[in-house]
């Protein structure tokens, strides 16, 4: 059975669709035991704790945050929140970096997201000494591309963790931002349920004209919804791949009864050949059995 946590929120969004932009140069965080802070951001804000602690009240929550190491929280734009030291001598030292994220160019991803607040990220012992390094490196006054492709790890990681489910907000099903959010739960449910319904028979549950919804689709994923399914089931059939499996075997899994048919539909859509990507990544050769 495939597993539906094998995708993450976002790994189904064409790279070229999402601009990340930072607003304002890396705030280096160092807060002794008088801090307080109570305002609002423009834009979101995403706050990491290195060293100490501290203590956030955000507009919405009934219950307060409380920040350790390995603690990562969102502050969405124009919320807002009061902020303490958690107590005791030690410094209160992280990073906090204001940014938007955009998706299809113009509508704002993180407010199509439920999202937890803060996670402790599962990842810390990894990311910690990156994040270390993001903070230290981090020029006054400006930011760099470098900056922006590591920010851009630091927020999916927190994204993966956070990530409760898309929104199905209150919208007329003509508003283009509703759309948007349809089709981000089209591609999730066509990810995640890799042999279930019929990708024609999803588009019967969208509020839209079938017709016109798989043009918006393909518009804004590049794809069909139909090869769109048939690309995340080739890109799974991959992962499988590497793990040994014979081609046979994958084949099988992924839904195909003839091996030589499913090599062919993986290198059209992945550009290779199954047994490229098996242990070893040899190129050519006959199916395995």
């Amino acid at each position: 059975m495939m597993d539906e946590n094998e995708h993450s929120p976002l790994s189904h969004i064409p790279p070229s669709s999402l601009k990340l932009q930072l607003v304002r140069p890396t705030i280096k965080m160092v807060h002794d035991r008088k801090w307080q802070i109570d305002k609002v951001n423009p834009t979101h804000d995403l706050v990491i704790c290195l060293r100490g602690g501290g203590n956030y009240y955000m507009e919405g929550n009934a219950n307060p945050i409380n920040l350790r190491p390995g603690d990562v929280m969102l502050i969405p734009a124009s919320t807002r929140f009061r902020g303490t030291h958690f107590g005791g001598e030690e410094v209160f030292t992280g990073i906090a970096q204001h940014f938007t994220l955009q998706l299809f160019e113009s509508d704002d991803l993180l407010s199509k997201m439920d999202l937890r607040p803060s996670v402790r990220m599962s990842s810390w012992p990894v990311l910690a000494p990156l994040m270390q390094h993001y903070r230290d490196s981090a020029p006054h006054g400006r930011t760099t591309v470098a900056q922006h492709h590591q920010f851009m790890v630091f927020l999916l990681a927190f994204l993966e963790e956070a990530f409760l489910g898309w929104q199905a907000k209150e919208q007329t099903p003509n508003s283009q931002d509703q759309l948007s959010v349809q089709i981000m739960q089209v591609a999730s449910r066509l990810s995640a349920d890799l042999m279930g319904a019929d990708a024609y028979d999803v588009l019967d549950e969208v509020p839209y004209n079938p017709d016109y919804f798989r043009r918006a689709f393909k518009e804004r994923m590049g794809v069909t919804p139909h090869k769109f399914r048939e690309l995340k089931r080739m890109e799974f059939a991959a992962g499988r791949l590497g793990t040994g499996l014979s081609v046979k075997a994958v084949a099988a899994e992924v839904g195909f009864n003839d091996p030589y048919f499913f090599s062919r539909m993986f290198k059209r859509y992945l550009g290779a050949s199954p047994s490229s990507y098996k242990p070893g990544g040899e190129r050519g050769g006959t199916l395995s059995g």
